[in-house]
């Protein structure tokens, strides 16, 4: 069952988002030529960009396959982009056919995706919410309503944060998202790591800002910081391949994505 909350809202097919250039990183269908033009300046100044999203992306499956593994049967996915199977839903309700999961993002074109591929199990449920991550409170607001939040909850914030500048808070918009959340919650969290290559990071960044978009890389310490309170599991905060990896995984080798889970006690 899916349902959705949002209100409609015009396509901007004349800049670059990233999420239909994170779309076309992962060899998606579901962008527009101004995304592949910003997508492929990314890929001049970091040839190795395809190859991090991947690893961004399995490091997702294995985190919230662990998750689901401890017991966790809700979901609340902020920043969810163009879905790209197999989707959070499809992994939480393999391990559990009746887990619910709310998806929430701010771009047009994944609301359209939503409703029409957000498909969970007859046992579970998955809802969308069009909205912004810097609206905390609004998500956990509609989260309320479709999730038990007095029970455990595993929230995903997947290559989200390095898009909210430091003068929007970002790690008051994680308390705010985590503080309602009951303890035994799961926090899964990646970021972009700015010691890799700090002068290549800088020109990507570039590409992003021309397109409207602010973007930050943060250091080992800044992305730790998010995790304050919580309870990191092993093995703690590293590059997204180091992070329980398993047999299969498409990309091996270590990439300039920080990575990490943690439990609320």
């Amino acid at each position: 069952m899916t349902d959705t909350g949002f209100s409609p809202e015009r396509i901007d097919t004349g800049k670059p988002h990233p999420a239909r250039m994170y779309d076309w990183f992962l060899d998606g269908k579901d962008h527009y030529p101004v995304d592949a033009e910003a997508a492929n300046k990314v890929l001049e100044l970091f040839p190795d960009v395809k190859d991090t999203a991947w690893a961004n992306r399995e490091f997702m499956n294995r985190a919230v396959r662990f998750v689901a593994r401890e017991g966790v049967d809700q979901f609340l996915d902020v920043g969810t982009g163009i879905p790209t199977e197999p989707n959070l839903h499809q992994i939480a309700q393999e391990v559990t056919p009746s887990a619910r999961v709310v998806y929430a993002d701010n771009d047009p074109i994944v609301l359209r995706h939503a409703e029409a591929l957000l498909q969970g199990t007859p046992e579970g449920r998955t809802s969308y919410l069009h909205a912004d991550v810097r609206e905390p409170e609004r998500i956990v607001a509609y989260a309320r309503e479709h999730l038990d939040l007095t029970r455990p909850v595993g929230l995903s914030l997947i290559a989200l944060l390095p898009f909210v500048a430091d003068e929007e808070d970002p790690y008051g918009v994680v308390r705010a998202l985590t503080e309602p959340l009951a303890s035994g919650s799961w926090l899964m969290l990646s970021h972009v790591g700015a010691e890799f290559d700090p002068e290549v990071w800088e020109r990507i960044a570039a590409v992003y800002r021309s397109g409207g978009t602010r973007v930050r890389a943060r250091s080992h310490a800044e992305v730790r910081r998010f995790f304050a309170g919580l309870e990191l599991c092993e093995p703690g905060v590293v590059p997204a391949t180091r992070w329980r990896p398993e047999p299969g995984m498409r990309v091996g080798h270590e990439q300039p994505v920080y990575v990490g889970v943690a439990r609320k006690p």
